[in-house]
């Protein structure tokens, strides 16, 4: 069996290693969840929104390293952004992994480093999930938080 060893460029593994922003939020206004039962992937994000802005995301949770490093590595891009800016940002990178928008090294950042998952079906979804859990955290406030759910138009 071949390895296509770009998968796994240095910046995915040292993200795996050692992932940034892991382990509970305290204070928390946003959570969600999110599973993938194929391959036993399974993260939480938590997101501190102040005045629209992500103030602070953490995530925590298990996985292969696609998915730990692609969720550790959006924590980085998110943090500090407007919510708005955390959801296009969201949106574009998932068309980035289902080939219905273009890689661009300037928008993305280190993201670009994820972009070849593109070219493995199976591990698209591990490579998403975190991401999908920040699309649903975005709009889950948590109980008590006090926080209003903020919409962008």
């Amino acid at each position: 069996m071949s390895i296509d060893l770009d998968l796994y460029q240095d910046i995915v593994l040292e993200h795996k290693r050692a992932p940034r922003n892991f382990g509970p939020l305290p204070g928390a206004t946003h959570r969600a969840e999110g599973t993938n039962p194929q391959c036993g992937d399974q993260v939480s994000v938590e997101l501190k929104i102040e005045q629209d802005r992500i103030a602070d995301v953490r995530f925590q949770g298990q996985g292969c390293a696609i998915c730990m490093a692609s969720t550790s590595m959006m924590t980085e891009a998110i943090k500090g952004a407007s919510t708005a800016t955390a959801q296009t940002l969201q949106e574009r990178f998932r068309g980035v992994l289902t080939g219905t928008a273009e890689p661009d090294a300037a928008y993305l950042g280190k993201l670009i480093s994820l972009a070849g998952v593109a070219r493995y079906p199976s591990r698209i979804k591990c490579a998403l999930l975190g991401w999908h859990a920040l699309g649903h955290a975005l709009e889950t406030p948590l109980p008590g938080s006090d926080h209003p759910q903020e919409h962008t138009p």
